[in-house]
């Protein structure tokens, strides 16, 4: 291959790559199953463009054949599996159960990816209120209680520095002013508990406790209740209970077998979410 052939080659595969993921992306909750016509509306793309990812997509299984139109494939879904946050959600599941049918309240669990969390597992009562967290989905973390334990266990001198100015508002009790956020975060910190009231979501409080290995907070795990909840204070014992024995299970599991240890998202020597 030349290098003016190698060069055409990178500047073309970013461009197919950042196509073809513009077409993932449009699948959401609400639109499982799209035509071609309602996938190059989403994804902004030619119409001819499209027609030839799609196909693409299905011979590599990240797409399939649905009636007269495409879902995501099984594909995906099997390589999410396969992701260190995979794990994590898979030793946590017992422990949330357990949490969700001592609450009878939503119970969450997520990790941190730059200012925002992504929600692994959601847990609910079929008579619960709905919440923005959805599996998979994002949330400022500034605005949940899962994600100020999250953040609370960061280097907080160091997140200073990297927040905006003005930070993401959901309802007008989000705190919105880095400042102000940052020293709401050391007092999670000395508490070792996070709490939200109507930040998210008017009417809807929340309360979180981080999972801690080696020294990180690698994911938290929230309750999310009503002003009114029958559970009361008790939800922060079970939270510190439910947390603390997952996060001894965490450190039994790396420890029982070599290169398991490179599972845990980062280490303190890895470089923050966010730079």
């Amino acid at each position: 291959m030349t290098d003016a052939e190698s060069t055409g080659f990178e500047k073309e595969t970013p461009s197919i790559l950042t196509k073809a993921f513009d077409v993932l992306n449009s699948f959401n909750q609400h639109e499982r199953v799209m035509t071609l016509s309602q996938l190059a509306r989403a994804s902004g793309l030619p119409k001819s463009t499209v027609h030839r990812l799609l196909a693409r997509l299905v011979e590599l299984g990240a797409l399939e054949h649905h009636r007269a139109g495409y879902k995501l494939g099984l594909g995906l879904l099997q390589l999410g599996a396969t992701t260190p946050a995979a794990m994590l959600r898979d030793q946590a599941i017992p422990h949330l159960v357990a949490l969700q049918r001592w609450s009878r309240q939503t119970v969450t669990f997520a990790v941190l990816r730059e200012f925002d969390v992504v929600y692994l597992e959601k847990l609910a009562p079929s008579d619960s209120p709905s919440t923005l967290a959805s599996i998979g989905g994002r949330l400022p973390a500034n605005c949940t209680a899962i994600g100020k334990a999250l953040l609370a266990y960061e280097d907080l001198d160091d997140l200073a520095g990297f927040l905006p100015l003005r930070l993401h508002q959901l309802t007008p009790h989000s705190i919105t002013n880095a400042d102000d956020f940052v020293e709401h975060l050391r007092i999670v910190r000395k508490e070792g508990i996070a709490r939200e009231q109507d930040e998210a979501q008017i009417g809807l409080h929340g309360v979180a406790v981080p999972v801690m290995v080696n020294g990180l907070a690698v994911g938290a795990i929230s309750i999310t209740h009503g002003p009114n909840s029958p559970a009361g204070g008790q939800i922060d014992a079970a939270l510190r209970d439910t947390t603390a024995q997952l996060s001894a299970e965490l450190r039994s599991y790396l420890a029982a077998a070599p290169g398991r240890d490179r599972i845990v998202p980062r280490t303190l020597s890895d470089p923050p979410p966010w730079s």
